[in-house]
């Protein structure tokens, strides 16, 4: 068989098989990007901690670098691994997230006022919560999805499960997670499809809690007294607050230089991890802030198409759930550090130091590909199935415009 007989086969072959072959290129250009940006800041902002702490300067960069190939390997394993395979492991999966969970409180390992690592402070098991959290929502609303309007199936197990899986992260205390989790189980029950008055009550629900949390936690109402008196008078804010400012007061426009800044040498608490967009801002100014911001924005715009172009709605909660996962972990770090939100505590994603965060989100990027891989293959597509984002601005621009729309169901092989 000849060359041109070969492309020839090629040509000929459906669209929907050749466009499962390939992953989407934009959204792989957006995250090594954001790794090579991370892996450089990274550097800059922990050589000084890593050799105060650990007797050498590249310490927690050599421990970043191998967590990356780790989590390159296993996002690479996840593109090829078929999602709808999660419908048949996600309660194992949870059950699993669920024990580690347990174990932490159990063992008990203090660190900075808070019990949320394993394996002497290498593992933190609430990160895998937020990934796994996801697929199983997901999973779980789309096997729900005809019955989400019923209060007793949809709203109530909903909470149950949030409740659980928040309450076991509430008590290390991690409040960022929680945050997290119950904000993207908010938006994949409103993505499923479920009616105006359920994401009503949702909300309520969500305030309620969010105000006892604050009430009878001591962290949260601390935080909360000091982001109130940070907003009425940036110098009653934190102290962490405060360096943040003098770091991106510091930085101007363009910066001082990549490893130029001193704020990281004099106090900047956590400067590697939490407060390293601090550090991102002294050393390139706002210009390299919005860059930063950019490259997430196109990570979540990219993870979006690809929840478009999923070819059942599995894939489409699963995308956009991931997608909405690390824009607001981002958004939240990033607030937090410009005093626009309660300090949160929670790592920038792909560019803090910290291996469970890194993993995770690179897990998370290896399902997305995987559900690019599969795009335009409706053969999966099960007979009254909703295809399109349930009660949510209407993605594909029906008849060039936006708008919003309930559920609808499509015909089988349409997309």
């Amino acid at each position: 068989m000849g060359a041109g007989t070969f492309v020839n086969d090629r040509a000929s072959l459906p669209r929907s098989a050749t466009r499962r072959r390939s992953a989407d290129v934009p959204l792989l250009l957006a995250v090594v990007a954001l790794l090579v940006f991370g892996l450089v800041m990274l550097y800059s902002a922990s050589f000084d901690f890593s050799f105060k702490e650990y007797g050498t300067a590249t310490y927690m960069f050599n421990r970043q670098v191998r967590w990356l190939g780790l989590g390159i390997l296993l996002a690479f394993a996840l593109s090829f691994f078929d999602y709808h395979r999660w419908r048949k492991m996600v309660l194992l999966a949870m059950l699993g997230v669920i024990a580690l969970l347990v174990t932490v409180l159990i063992v008990n390992e203090i660190r900075l006022g808070a019990s949320r690592t394993l394996l002497n402070g290498s593992y933190q098991p609430s990160e895998l919560a937020k990934l796994v959290t996801v697929i199983y929502l997901s999973v779980w609303l789309y096997a729900k999805r005809q019955f989400l309007h019923d209060v007793t199936i949809g709203l109530i197990p909903l909470g149950v499960i949030l409740g659980i899986i928040g309450g076991l992260i509430y008590l290390q205390p991690d409040l960022s997670a929680v945050g997290t989790v119950l904000i993207l189980g908010g938006l994949l029950f409103f993505l499923a499809g479920a009616d105006m008055r359920q994401i009503v009550l949702l909300l309520i629900l969500a305030v309620v809690m969010a105000w006892i949390v604050v009430q009878f936690s001591e962290t949260g109402q601390d935080r909360v007294d000091k982001f109130i008196a940070g907003l009425q008078d940036p110098t009653n804010a934190s102290y962490h607050v405060r360096r943040s400012f003098e770091a991106i007061i510091k930085g101007g426009v363009f910066g001082v230089g990549v490893g130029q800044a001193d704020t990281k040498l004099t106090g900047l608490p956590f400067a590697p991890t939490d407060s390293i967009f601090a550090v991102v801002v002294e050393e390139l100014g706002l210009f390299g802030a919005f860059i930063l911001m950019c490259l997430y924005g196109a990570l979540v715009w990219r993870g979006l198409v690809i929840a478009r172009r999923a070819p059942d709605m599995l894939g489409t909660l699963l995308a956009s759930g991931m997608a909405f996962w690390i824009g607001i972990e981002a958004l939240i770090n990033m607030s937090v550090m410009v005093g626009l939100m309660p300090f949160a505590g929670n790592a920038l994603p792909l560019v803090s130091a910290g291996g469970s965060n890194l993993v995770s989100t690179l897990c998370a990027i290896g399902v997305m590909l995987n559900i690019s891989r599969q795009s335009g293959d409706h053969s999966r597509l099960e007979e009254g199935e909703w295809r399109s984002f349930g009660a949510v601005v209407d993605l594909r621009r029906r008849n060039g415009r936006r708008s919003v729309s309930r559920a609808r169901r499509s015909q089988r092989g349409n997309g």
